[in-house]
């Protein structure tokens, strides 16, 4: 089979090659999976750099979420088990972890409804335990992280405030219905969040950029607000005051979905039912603005890791996918 490896760390379009490989074995509770759609993530570009909290074995294959098809034809959404990721024509993956797909998504929107959504409905409604009627601040409101936490904000009856870096962003980001928009390259972010909220700020902050980003939220945040911290886009993690917390009675809620495959997996089975249910009421439907072939993968993974997407970027190993099942 056809499968992308990466034998030495750094920039993904620079170190990852396509090879011809023996599929992998399915080791015991595992499965083999044909990979329908593979979804590119930001922590596949860091698993490239050396820089995510998961390190494979090298060589390794790229792909942390797919969409597949088991031996009996069942589509599943799934999170390869690395070293064997998903941008390949096969991978595996633990038996048990299997989601059944959505049978209103097709194969790319589905790959896509996984890790970004999944930590998006534990980020708010989980760890902020956002309500209706609350303001929600979304930065990277355009990425595929960001676009799956405005999707959910707007179903659970929130008021979407979104951060952008440029005006294609601002559109994509008023299509997946934020009330309102921050072009943060033209506007004071911290002033236009305080000028739509009549000086109060918001209740909710969806941070996965980290940076200049945590001191807006920090600034933005309304009192007894929740700043809930999901990644570090931007490359740079900062650094708190807590005394800032203190005195203006916020929280800092950290995540980390991937634990809870581990610690609450049944927490997982149940998040992703209320996607399903979400997905089939038309309530969320992912955004993926670019469906690549196999061999397009590793310019797929830099262009994510470069910003300059929106949404997801899917790949498709067999053309005939992504069409709705």
């Amino acid at each position: 089979m056809q499968a992308w490896q990466v034998h030495e760390l750094g920039e993904p379009g620079e170190v990852m090659r396509l090879a011809e490989v023996a599929p992998p074995a399915p080791a015991d509770g595992q499965v083999l999976l044909k990979v329908r759609a593979a979804n590119v993530n930001f922590p596949d570009a860091l698993m490239c750099r050396g820089q995510y909290q998961v390190r494979p074995p090298l060589p390794f294959t790229p792909g942390v979420e797919i969409c597949g098809e088991t031996e009996d034809g069942r589509r599943v959404i799934a999170n390869p088990a690395l070293p064997c990721g998903g941008f390949a024509e096969y991978a595996v993956a633990d038996a048990a972890a299997l989601l059944p797909a959505p049978e209103a998504l097709d194969d790319a929107e589905a790959a896509a409804l996984h890790i970004g959504y999944q930590t998006g409905w534990f980020g708010l409604h989980r760890r902020a335990g956002l309500e209706a009627g609350e303001t929600l601040l979304v930065h990277a409101a355009a990425g595929g992280v960001g676009s799956a936490a405005v999707q959910l904000g707007k179903a659970a009856g929130a008021t979407v405030i979104g951060v952008v870096g440029g005006a294609a962003k601002a559109s994509v980001a008023r299509e997946l219905g934020c009330d309102v928009v921050i072009d943060r390259r033209e506007q004071d972010v911290v002033a236009a969040v305080k000028e739509a909220t009549g000086g109060r700020g918001a209740d909710v902050v969806y941070d996965p950029v980290g940076g200049p980003a945590y001191a807006q939220s920090a600034k933005a945040v309304a009192f007894e607000g929740r700043i809930v911290v999901v990644g570090f886009a931007s490359g740079t993690v900062p650094s708190p005051a807590l005394n800032h917390a203190l005195v203006k009675n916020y929280a800092i809620l950290g995540l980390h979905w991937g634990l809870y495959n581990t610690r609450n997996p049944e927490l997982v089975r149940h998040c992703h039912e209320q996607l399903t249910d979400l997905a089939a009421r038309g309530a969320i439907k992912p955004l993926v603005s670019e469906r690549v072939p196999l061999a397009g993968a590793a310019d797929a993974v830099q262009r994510v890791a470069d910003g300059v997407t929106t949404g997801r970027v899917a790949v498709l190993p067999s053309p005939e996918n992504g069409a709705a099942a």
